[in-house]
């Protein structure tokens, strides 16, 4: 028997992949409004929270947004990213709270790493801002595709009172049901994005033509050579006195501390260049660009005990 849907039979479009990840994400973030008092959504100007944020606004038009952003501030982004976040929040109107690394490096309570990586301390400053702000559901961007980690967390993934995630605890989300229910000083951290993989980012970026930062598309860029992968230099200590600058042309998969993100070789400049480029990859993005996943093969497991996205 051949199943059709009832747009098909009409003579409507037919109902996609695309249409089906979309509707399952804002169904997620609609859940998430009517359930939590404050929720609130991790951006950074990656084209993932780029993707959430877009599909924030469709799920609630045309009202605004009904929860503030937040983003954990290293000290050591890329300067394309936040002029981007920042021309973002102004352009929708939207409020943005930025927690940011360094103050915890001032109070001592996080240490500066031998590498200069600033990623594995935005755990205490994320924590803070959720604790400080009382936000009850927090909107990450992770995909099960992206890291064994990942790939063992529900759409709706509790936290307990010190943000910290036990896969034991994990709840079942059977028929699109999510639990959550939590404990006062618990919070829930919440994944749209779940069972979409980068290509079908990639693709509902061409299809809704969302920009995003210049540093996603092929350009030249000074860079230097460190454990197979192409880091750009920065206030963060790059390059060694062993390590050469060269330029190239670059693009980036994924973006996050300038310390522990490569870039790939590449002569993607339009987004159908980066689908081709994206289908024919056999390794996930933070597999091939983020140095902090390469420490153990528990790196990712090992942060989100701890409270990390």
């Amino acid at each position: 028997m051949t199943l059709t849907t009832p747009g098909a039979r009409s003579g409507a479009p037919a109902f996609t992949q695309l249409d089906a990840l979309e509707s399952e994400a804002i169904h997620v973030m609609r859940e998430v409004a009517g359930e939590f008092e404050r929720p609130v959504l991790l951006f950074s100007g990656g084209k993932d929270s780029i993707l959430m944020l877009h599909l924030a606004r469709k799920a609630f038009w045309p009202a605004s947004v009904p929860f503030a952003l937040l983003h954990v501030d290293t000290g050591h982004n890329f300067p394309e990213v936040l002029e981007y976040r920042d021309a973002t929040v102004a352009e929708h109107g939207l409020r943005l709270v930025v927690a940011h690394v360094q103050d915890a490096i001032d109070d001592g309570r996080v240490h500066e790493r031998p590498d200069g990586s600033r990623n594995a301390l935005q755990t205490v400053p994320l924590l803070d801002a959720i604790t400080s702000h009382r936000f009850d559901a927090v909107f990450g961007g992770g995909r099960r595709d992206e890291e064994k980690a990942r790939a063992k967390e529900r759409v709706f993934s509790l936290r307990d009172e010190f943000g910290q995630w036990d896969p034991r605890r994990q709840r079942p989300e059977l028929w699109d049901l999510y639990n959550g229910r939590h404990k006062p000083g618990e919070h829930v951290r919440v994944f749209p994005l779940s069972n979409w993989t980068e290509l079908d980012v990639w693709r509902y970026i061409e299809r809704e033509g969302i920009p995003l930062p210049s540093i996603y598309y092929a350009h030249e860029r000074e860079v230097f050579a460190r454990d197979g992968m192409w880091l750009a230099p920065g206030q963060w200590g790059g390059p060694r006195a062993d390590e050469r600058l060269e330029t190239r042309t670059v693009r980036y998969r994924t973006v996050g501390d300038m310390s522990c993100t490569g870039a790939v070789d590449s002569t993607a400049t339009t987004v159908a260049d980066v689908i081709a480029e994206v289908a024919a990859s056999r390794l996930t993005e933070r597999g091939a660009t983020r140095a902090d996943d390469r420490a153990s093969e528990a790196a990712m497991e090992d942060r989100k005990r701890e409270g990390y996205f």
